[in-house]
């Protein structure tokens, strides 16, 4: 007696349910490979806009913190962040476990999202390291980025993504311009304020800032060159779903608005540069890149083009007005990731409500959702991170002696330099 045929529909909605599921999760692992190459992005900012005798250490802080940050992710951070939120302010603790075997009855692979996700994580404790670079030492530093991934930023994730109770309010913040990027700002900003400001910078009475310039500005455009890029796979990614014909649009529509968000922002920090200090700075139109990016990752599938150019083009101007109000407020932010991250993740997480909004609520009810979102994720990261960092310094000290800060983190943590020939010479 031979087999039965297959229904013929069945067969097809199969066939469709397995394409789907092999497009969905090459997305992810895709994009998730292309947010990977970010931390590349970060080291290179970071290391060209130190001096040259703080590269090595920001160099290792980089590629350590990226490892810390997934090891933290799979043993705690994931199922703090997804698993059984319901609604509620935290997830589950323990260890991550990916499904045996992936059948496509569900949406996308299990390690695809597991392996998404944790790309993000390090993007937060990155701007860390670069706001507090060359007068923190590099174990309580280390220290604060178990805690950051472990804990903090699952924790502000799990509110939203996670379905948490921001996610039930109707918050929106598609890529995380509030989720990823302030909650690295809010540690950085409470951790420079803490930590005080290199030797050197400021005169006694607040009033002579001194440029403590960078050692390899073409590294540093090189690494914004590679954020920019990965910030295709940082939004675009974040559609979590290829399958369909309106999917794959939606993430063709997210990448040209991120590109051209990123390009006001270019522009428009050049621009205002010009008109606040009479000369184009190389390092205000880098960072006028990376807010304009920040910005539109709260948002970047509802706006036109021409809205996400000025909504980059806003973000770029917020970087120039306020680098040099950080320096009259003596928060010395050594790579300006304050302003670019945490102002212009604010910032665009707050216009969201301009160009979309939450099913249900009208405009002014979605800005208020979204200020809520804002101010509670502040409030917790800066509370959280403000104890950690205040415990840190009580039991291991944060800053080096003075002499060895002078001298350089690269001799005083490593024993080595950046640049060898360099020293050689002097």
């Amino acid at each position: 007696m031979s087999a039965p045929l297959t229904d013929p529909q069945t067969a097809l909605e199969s066939a469709a349910a397995a394409s789907a599921f092999v497009d969905n999760s090459f997305l992810l692992l895709f994009s998730g490979m292309v947010v990977v190459f970010m931390a590349a992005g970060f080291c290179m900012l970071e290391s060209g806009l130190v001096r040259a005798k703080n590269a090595a250490t920001i160099a290792l802080k980089n590629i350590s913190l990226f490892a810390i940050a997934g090891i933290a992710f799979y043993l705690v951070g994931y199922r703090l962040m997804y698993d059984g939120v319901d609604g509620g302010w935290i997830g589950t603790f323990g260890v991550w476990s990916p499904d045996a075997l992936d059948e496509p009855s569900g949406s996308v692979a299990s390690a695809a999202d597991w392996f998404f996700q944790m790309a993000f994580v390090a993007t937060a404790a990155s701007i860390v390291s670069g706001t507090l670079a060359e007068r923190i030492t590099l174990r309580p530093f280390l220290i604060f980025v178990v805690l950051l991934t472990a804990f903090i930023y699952p924790i502000a994730g799990a509110w939203k993504w996670g379905e948490g109770w921001l996610h039930v309010l109707g918050f929106q913040d598609f890529a995380g311009s509030t989720l990823v990027h302030s909650v690295g700002g809010w540690a950085a900003l409470t951790g420079a304020i803490i930590l005080g400001p290199r030797v050197g910078k400021y005169g006694p009475d607040g009033r002579i800032i001194k440029p403590l310039p960078g050692s390899n500005l073409p590294l540093a455009a090189l690494g914004t060159f590679i954020l920019w890029f990965g910030w295709f796979g940082f939004n675009g990614g974040s559609q979590l779903a290829a399958g369909t014909i309106e999917d794959i649009s939606a993430v063709g529509r997210i990448m040209a608005n991120t590109n051209i968000a990123a390009a006001g922002g270019v522009v428009a920090a050049l621009i205002a540069s010009e008109i606040v200090f009479r000369k184009a700075d190389l390092t205000f139109v880098l960072n006028g890149a990376i807010g304009g990016l920040v910005a539109i990752t709260a948002g970047p599938l509802a706006p036109e083009m021409w809205q996400a150019l000025l909504i980059g083009g806003a973000a770029g101007v917020i970087v120039v007005i306020t680098v040099p109000l950080l320096d009259r407020l003596r928060i010395d932010d050594v790579v300006g990731a304050i302003p670019s991250h945490l102002l212009c993740g604010i910032f665009g997480t707050l216009i969201v409500p301009l160009t979309m909004t939450a099913d249900g609520l009208s405009r002014f009810e979605q800005a208020g959702v979204q200020l809520l979102g804002v101010a509670a994720i502040g409030l917790f990261v800066a509370g959280t991170s403000t104890v950690i960092w205040l415990g840190l310094n009580a039991v291991l000290g944060l800053r080096p002696p003075v002499e060895e800060e002078m001298r350089g983190l690269d001799r005083s943590e490593l024993g080595m330099q950046a640049y060898p020939d360099f020293y050689a010479r002097q």
